[in-house]
């Protein structure tokens, strides 16, 4: 494991066998490609149907729907080696880790058994859309409308920051059935991206994950049946958002960890290749110093993070304490990256540097899945009053 200074505690000799495989998958499809994802703005479609042949799609979902019949542990082993491999383009682990676990938790029968195998074999791409133009973290908000005619939704608004919008094939969208409630009159609607109505803006520009097709979506009169309702009744949306969010915010600190152990890596065969004043910028106590408070930084998030995939492993991850993991990850990878970078030099500011994506890229951990702010928000309400 890149950078790692233990075995994680959650490991076995079968997740041993998936990241070798993992591993091998990224070298040869993923790492190559890099730069061209991020001049495309997005990966190759055939990305998607490549990791669906080795069954590296959905590896936690029920073999009954298509999926590997893996855990949470699976997963993360996928986010991992994604990490290590340096790409921060691929929306994998949004695909797997997140919207195929509304359809498993939420979804009728119907919906799991069409939509899961397609998602595993990666015939279908999908994304879920939450954030509004002039709706962030305030999900209660939303300004989408699905109203009900008869036997269909008709919905319409727009959204926007949408990972893998460019290419997704449904979008799981939250959206407002009864306008006239807050958090009580949010659903969550499957809409299939080829309906009439429905259309995609150009992938946005990005100060980082320039390669992840992140874009605006735009519902015009969409009309979908009512049978595509996530749920089974309105106004259980907001109710599913908060229930699934620890797993997001689990899957970014997840992100976060292994970046800040590819990054360490990295800035240590830096400097101990590069040399200054007539030696390896290592022989300055500077340096050791600077890398001393990032090994430490890393082994303390390693140890919290691992606490909380066993506890989410036992369904015990709590929403604080998701809050305090993805808040604590998310910081200290942006913390290292810019220490990383500063030891780099000239030549950390450069995009061919996987420091420079990595800085760049991690910044808005500290925003997507709920802001550092509201990971606080969450926290403080938790804490004891003094006795």
């Amino acid at each position: 494991m890149a950078g790692a200074s233990r075995r994680s505690p959650w490991m076995d000799t079968e997740l041993d066998d998936l990241r070798d495989m993992a591993k091998t998958f990224f070298e040869k499809e993923v790492t190559p490609n890099v730069m061209r994802y991020i001049e495309n703005k997005q990966v190759d479609r055939d990305l998607w149907n490549k990791a669906g042949d080795q069954g590296l799609l959905c590896i936690d979902v029920p073999e009954e729907y298509g999926g590997g019949g893996g855990n949470f542990a699976h997963e993360a082993v996928l986010i991992e080696e994604q990490a290590y491999a340096g790409d921060s383009s691929w929306g994998a682990s949004l695909h797997t880790g997140i919207v195929a676990h509304y359809l498993l938790a939420y979804g009728t029968e119907e919906q799991k058994t069409y939509w899961l195998p397609k998602m595993a074999s990666g015939e279908v791409v999908g994304a879920i859309a939450m954030t509004e133009p002039g709706t962030g973290s305030d999900l209660q908000s939303v300004k989408a409308r699905a109203i009900r005619d008869g036997d269909e939704y008709v919905i319409n608004g727009s959204k926007i920051f949408i990972t893998n919008g460019g290419q997704a094939d449904m979008v799981l969208t939250v959206v407002k059935t009864n306008p006239e409630e807050a958090a009580a009159g949010i659903s969550l609607v499957i809409v299939p991206t080829d309906t009439p109505g429905f259309a995609r803006g150009k992938n946005l520009n990005k100060i980082g994950m320039k390669g992840q097709d992140t874009s605006e979506l735009f519902y015009d009169n969409v009309r979908v049946p009512v049978s595509n309702l996530l749920g089974a009744e309105e106004g259980q949306g907001f109710v599913q958002l908060m229930h699934q969010l620890p797993q997001e915010r689990l899957i970014v600190a997840v992100s976060n960890v292994a970046a800040m152990e590819a990054i360490f890596e990295e800035t240590m065969r830096y400097v101990h290749g590069r040399q200054a004043f007539g030696r390896s910028i290592w022989g300055f106590q500077n340096t050791k110093h600077r890398m001393a408070e990032v090994a430490t930084d890393m082994r303390v998030a390693r140890s919290f993070l691992d606490e909380c995939i066993g506890l989410h492993l036992k369904g015990e991850l709590d929403i604080p304490t998701a809050a305090m993991v993805k808040l604590h990850c998310s910081e200290k990878a942006q913390q290292i990256a810019d220490k990383c970078l500063q030891l780099h030099g000239g030549y950390g500011y450069m995009e061919e540097y996987p420091v420079a994506r990595a800085w760049a890229d991690l910044r808005v951990s500290q925003i997507y899945a709920g802001t550092s702010e509201i990971m606080k928000e969450i926290i403080s309400r938790t804490l004891p009053a003094p006795s």
